[in-house]
């Protein structure tokens, strides 16, 4: 995600409202590393903003990724997670405690689509997720 100056002139540019609400969503995941889902976002929010709604949270998470802005992760099977890194990466998620970290690496050359795959689709996409027990976890868990 662009800094929240810019999402902010992207949404203007939209004909999209800039709402305090909105503005506090945009600092939230401004520079966020957690991978928050949607409901982590309000629960944040809740205190200093107890008129916003999760619906308010939840459609301006759709309206950035619509823009581009964000990414919605799929990696946990109980929620969605957004991601304000756009950049081409991936993710590993602990089965224990939930905790999603980034993956910089590119692994195009090392996952080959079968010929018979390329001759019905053009791909244009791809994810590699991860799964495993974090470092806590290993050291304190019951795993």
């Amino acid at each position: 995600m662009k800094n929240v100056d810019q999402v902010i002139r992207a949404f203007r540019d939209r004909g999209y409202k800039v709402t305090p609400q909105r503005i506090a969503i945009l600092e939230v995941l401004e520079g966020n590393k957690t991978h928050p889902s949607a409901d982590d976002i309000y629960v944040s929010l809740r205190r200093k903003h107890p008129t916003m709604s999760f619906t308010t949270v939840y459609n301006t998470l759709e309206t950035l990724k619509e823009l581009g802005e964000i990414q919605e992760l799929t990696i946990d099977q109980r929620r969605l997670h957004y991601d304000p890194d756009i950049t081409l990466h991936h993710h590993i998620m602990c089965t224990q405690c939930g905790h999603i970290d980034d993956i910089f690496a590119d692994y195009t050359q090392a996952i080959q689509v079968p010929e018979e795959i390329l001759r019905r689709f053009h791909v244009n996409g791809h994810s590699v997720q991860f799964y495993g027990l974090c470092s806590y976890c290993q050291d304190h868990g019951d795993a």
